[in-house]
This record gives C-alpha cells, sequence and structure tokens, in this order.
C-alpha cells in the first residue's frame, strides 16, 4: 500500500509550507507532486519534473525515473527526511512506491578568505557553510582515490549531516575507526556546530588546551588530510574539525610554507617564544616586585619603583584587573561592527590606559607588561589557542604572588606535566617530546626544515628525490 498525502502530512506536523499539486499524466493515470516550498527549488521542479512528467505516459515512469535518477521507497519516515533535505515526491496513484527527486534550493554565500586565519601569501579560500561546497573544495585540491568521505547523521530533531574525510592509506586505521565509534555513539537532540561535535570527541574537558584544530581555511585542511589526520565538517558549519592535533600545530602557519624556509622557522621560533611570554611574563613582574627585586640592574629598579610609589594595590590585584580590563576591551571590540570597534580599540589602549596610570591605579610598567602578554598571546596562529594562554596566566600570576619564583617554576612543571599527560584520540598530545620518539620525529617542529630536506619529501620515489638533491647542488 502507498503512502498517502495525509500520512506524509501528518508526519511533518501539519506543516503549511507542504505543498501539493495534482497532475494527470497521458492515458488519464493521476499523480501527485509533494514539495517543502522553503527546501525546494520551484523553478527545477516545473521545469525539469512537472513538465516532463505531463509529457510521459504511466508505462514509461520506470524509465523517467530511470533517467532523473530518482529514488524509489514506501517507508514513511524515509519519504519525510528526503523531503526536509529537499526532494520532490512523486505519488502515483495505484502504485506501491513513490519517486523521489533531487531538487534542493541552494544559497550560500561566496567562498571568500577567512577573516579570523588571514595568511600573507599563499590560498586566500575558506570554507562556508555548505557541506557539499566544502567537500569540493577538498577534492579540488586532492584529486586522489585515496580521498574517502563518510557521513553521519547527528542530531534527533536536527537530523544534521556530518562528514568524516581522511585519505585511506595515509590515516592510522586504528584512528579512523575510534573516530568513527566516537561519531556514532554522540547522542543529541541538535547540532549546528562543529563546537558540539568537538565537546562530545575531547577526552579532557577540564583541559584549558583545546585538544582539536578549528580551522576555514582549505589549505590547512588539506596539509593535515595528507599528513594522516581526519577531518570532520558539519552541515551549516564553516569550520573544519581537525583530529588528531598535537600542541606544536597550533603554532604552524600556512604562511611558514609559502615563504622560504629561513623565514618561515623565524617566525615560528618567535610564535613558541611567544607561549612562554604569555603565560609567565607578568608572573614574572609579579615576582620580581614582591620577592626578587635584586634581580633588576638599579637603574631598572629605580624605575619600577618610582611608578609603585603612589600605586595603592599589589602587584597581583593590578595585574588581574588590566588583564581583565584587556579580556573586556577585545570581546567589545568583536561584538561591535567594524567602524565602532576600532573606536574601542582607541579609547581602551590610549585612553583608558593613559588614565589608570595617572590616576596611581596601575603603574607603567604594568601597562608595559600587559601590553607585551597581549601581543605574545595574539602571535598564536588560532584565536582559541590565544585565549587558553591568557587563562593559564590568572593561575600563574597567583603562583607567583605567593612563592615568587619557585612558584612560576612549580606552575610551569604542572603545565608541561599535564601537556605530556593528555591525549586526543590516543595520540600523545605532546608529541614528540612526551613521550620523546627521537630526533627524525623532531623534524618541523621549532623550525621549517626546507622542501628539499622535509621528511615527505625524503618518502618520495628514488627519481623525485634524486632531483630535489641535484637542484640543491645546483645552486
Amino acid at each position: 500500500m502507498a503512502v498517502s498525502y495525509a500520512q506524509i502530512k501528518e508526519y511533518l506536523s501539519d506543516s503549511e509550507d507542504l505543498k501539493a499539486q495534482s497532475l494527470i499524466l497521458p492515458n488519464a493515470a493521476a499523480c501527485t507532486i509533494l514539495y517543502l516550498e522553503s527546501m525546494a527549488n520551484l523553478e527545477f521542479i516545473q521545469s525539469f519534473i512537472i513538465q516532463p512528467l505531463l509529457e510521459t505516459p504511466y508505462h514509461n515512469i520506470e524509465q523517467f525515473a530511470a533517467a532523473t535518477g530518482a529514488q524509489k521507497s514506501s517507508d514513511l519516515e524515509f519519504i519525510g527526511h528526503s523531503l526536509l533535505d529537499g526532494y520532490c515526491v512523486i505519488r502515483l496513484e495505484n502504485h506501491e512506491n513513490v519517486y523521489m527527486i533531487s531538487a534542493a534550493q541552494s544559497y550560500g554565500r561566496s567562498i571568500d578568505e577567512p577573516m579570523a586565519e588571514q595568511i600573507i601569501k599563499g590560498s586566500h579560500e575558506g570554507f562556508v557553510e555548505s557541506l557539499s561546497t566544502n567537500l569540493y573544495l577538498l577534492r579540488y585540491r586532492i584529486k586522489s582515490p585515496q580521498f574517502k568521505v563518510r557521513y553521519f547523521t547527528i542530531g534527533t530533531l536536527t537530523n544534521t549531516k556530518v562528514a568524516m574525510v581522511y585519505m585511506e592509506k595515509l590515516a592510522d586505521p586504528n584512528i579512523v575507526k575510534e573516530c568513527e565509534n566516537r561519531l556514532k555513539s554522540i547522542n543529541l537532540t541538535q547540532l549546528y556546530s562543529t563546537g558540539e561535535i568537538d565537546e562530545m570527541l575531547e577526552e579532557h574537558p577540564l583541559s584549558p588546551f583545546p585538544q582539536s584544530l578549528n580551522t576555514e581555511r582549505t589549505d590547512r585542511a588539506v596539509s593535515y588530510l595528507m599528513e594522516g589526520k581526519i577531518n570532520i565538517l558539519v552541515d551549516g558549519s564553516a569550520t573544519v574539525l581537525v583530529l588528531p592535533i598535537t600542541f606544536f600545530s597550533f603554532y604552524q602557519s600556512p604562511d611558514d610554507y609559502n615563504s622560504r624556509w629561513i623565514i618561515g622557522s623565524f617566525y615560528r621560533l618567535v610564535r613558541m617564544i611567544s607561549f612562554i611570554l604569555a603565560i609567565s611574563l607578568p608572573a614574572i613582574y609579579i615576582a620580581i616586585v614582591s620577592y626578587h627585586s635584586e634581580v633588576l640592574p638599579p637603574g631598572i629598579l629605580y624605575s619600577v619603583k618610582v611608578s609603585l610609589t603612589y600605586v595603592p594595590f599589589p602587584p597581583i590585584v593590578e595585574a588581574i584587573a588590566m588583564q581583565v580590563i584587556l579580556e573586556l576591551l577585545k570581546e567589545a571590540a568583536i561584538r561591535l561592527p567594524s567602524p565602532i570597534s576600532q573606536t574601542i580599540g582607541i579609547v581602551g589602549g590610549l585612553v583608558i590606559g593613559t588614565a589608570v596610570v595617572e590616576a596611581h591605579l596601575v603603574s607603567h610598567t604594568m601597562i608595559v607588561v600587559i601590553g607585551l602578554t597581549a601581543i605574545a598571546s595574539f602571535a598564536a596562529p588560532l584565536n582559541e589557542f590565544g585565549t587558553s594562554l591568557r587563562i593559564l596566566g590568572f593561575p600563574t600570576m597567583l603562583a607567583a604572588a605567593l612563592f615568587g619564583f619557585f612558584g612560576i617554576s612549580v606552575m610551569m612543571m604542572v603545565i608541561f606535566i599535564h601537556l605530556c599527560k593528555i591525549e586526543t584520540l590516543g595520540v600523545p598530545y605532546f608529541a614528540p617530546f612526551g613521550p620523546f620518539h627521537g630526533k627524525d620525529s623532531m623534524k618541523d617542529i621549532f623550525l621549517r626544515l626546507p622542501v628539499w630536506k622535509s621528511q615527505k619529501n625524503a618518502q618520495l620515489p628514488g627519481p623525485y628525490k634524486q632531483s630535489f638533491t641535484q637542484r640543491w647542488k645546483r645552486h
């Protein structure tokens, strides 16, 4: 017995955007066209479904279905979900199955450069909210039969389509299987972004460090695929989740590989230094002022003491207050429109900074320290990681205020022990240092090695490897 129009209407909660159009085919056969006008392309239905149907005899319906790639089904739930995906349903009188033809409407923004991950040289393409477009951007760069896509549907109410992408012979089968099992075990009523997937997949939810890498850059996502990692894409989200990831991946930028290796290595070292500065610089200032003033040269010590003469608060209060003000200004600049956000930056940097110093609420040196700390945290290519560093600065400052340099040392030990302990999909987060894997695994960590020296090209077949060597000898 064919599914009736009344059953389909009831399944879709009697929604008023469900449209039904009755047709009389040649040979006096009755037919009903069903679609959701909010999801289907009406011009496509009229031109490529209704018009050809009016010219198709009833006994040629099977040929018409095969020519249009239509699916047949008598399952009410499958038909309902097809309508929600933008399909057009053809229901024939006295016919057991209905035919479903894809007629989905497509609205989306153009491919543009991500605002949060801008680079100087290289590709300026970024992901968009359409899952099919994002998969196209990946396949366009990797034209290989090893490129594999697995689909999942997550969210009992939203039925959001999720894609897991990896390279068949490059990705570790155990990691792929573990990721697949975790995706299948997710039980959510709604899913809108990769952030929710991220929380469900992470193994250490209390860790301040992000355990997966979120990117909107196609070149970054492709490079990780070629390293054997997994990309997770969510329909409706322009962010791609990369798993498994390590600590040092957050300090690698596409600019490193789009510039000469000396320049890329230099900037990567600068970013690594910024990690230590972002966590410990305010704490070092607090420890010196409170306990270890003898480490400063007399000239600098005199300047610091003079700036603290009329400040009524201890250094820990100064540092925490300025860090909170910095976060408030940053949040306000993000939420406001661009012209106003620029004004907020000027007001925060000049007016508030000058006013609090002249009011003797904060010392000149503290303003400099907090400014350098902010710059160091912003040096991380990904904003999420920079925010984690600023959060870690608060317990480090508290430890410095209580125990001086000893407190900072203990806090840094705790942070590095934590980095060595956590894992992502069974991969050590602080690899290759925790555990240590030898000098071969140290390549492309602190320094961006030349193309002809990198491990990837060393694994190429003989003729290609030889060409790199000969090229270097010519120079």
